[in-house]
């Protein structure tokens, strides 16, 4: 005999699926809540590893901007330094530059020629003078301009005095000054000074003061005997 099911079976059914359903809608906001938080506390994780290193690179940043102060300090402290060597240098040349200059001024001048006035201003030196003639200026003026330690001349003025004496011509120049090369400074300098293996001139006999004491009564004689 056949056996007939004559309960609700569609509905209980129905019911069954309904609870599967809410089972699995649970269960997967369950896993979207659990993936929701893991992945906030993911990213909680990355923010605070990225704070870290933005504190750390902050930290670097105010530790090499105070070494970038020390390196302006120290530039400041190497140009003056190095403004300081500078004028060293220029108070050492300048100092060579005189006692050249002065020699210079001793070998240029020709006989005919005598100075009156000197004045040095920066790199430009101003002369004043008297000449027997236009000619024995213009012989100055060459002289001047192949020195090595001095330049370009000018003649500022030159005139006739009408002056009676063996000069009767004034004159002024400006020259400038100017540096040698290095050889013909070098050159300069080994001609100033004697040779090293000169020897020292040795006082003789007529040189010591007993031999000028005794020599010195002879003097008025041979006036004496020429007159």
């Amino acid at each position: 005999m056949a056996h007939v099911n004559l309960l609700p079976w569609r509905a209980e059914r129905r019911k069954q699926r309904e609870r599967e359903f809410y089972l699995q809608l649970a269960a997967a906001f369950v896993a979207a809540l659990a993936f929701l938080l893991l992945w906030g506390f993911w990213m909680g994780e990355r923010i605070d590893n990225q704070n870290e290193r933005n504190t750390y690179l902050q930290t670097e940043i105010k530790q090499l901007d105070v070494r970038i102060a020390k390196i302006k300090d120290l530039e400041k402290v190497r140009e003056q330094l190095l403004a300081r060597k500078q004028i060293i240098e220029e108070l050492q040349s300048d100092r060579s530059q005189m006692v050249h200059l002065f020699d210079e001024l001793v070998k240029t001048i020709p006989s005919s020629v005598r100075l009156t006035g000197l004045k040095q201003t920066g790199q430009s030196m101003s002369l004043d003078g008297v000449a027997q003639s236009n000619a024995s200026v213009a012989e100055y003026m060459r002289n001047i301009e192949a020195s090595p330690w001095m330049g370009h001349a000018d003649l500022r003025k030159t005139e006739n005095t009408h002056n009676a004496g063996r000069m009767p011509y004034s004159f002024g120049l400006n020259v400038t000054l100017s540096q040698p090369k290095p050889d013909e400074k070098a050159a300069s300098d080994a001609s100033s000074k004697p040779a090293a293996g000169t020897p020292a001139k040795s006082p003789t006999a007529q040189d010591t003061p007993q031999a000028k004491s005794a020599n010195a009564p002879n003097a008025p004689a041979t006036g004496g005997a020429r007159a």
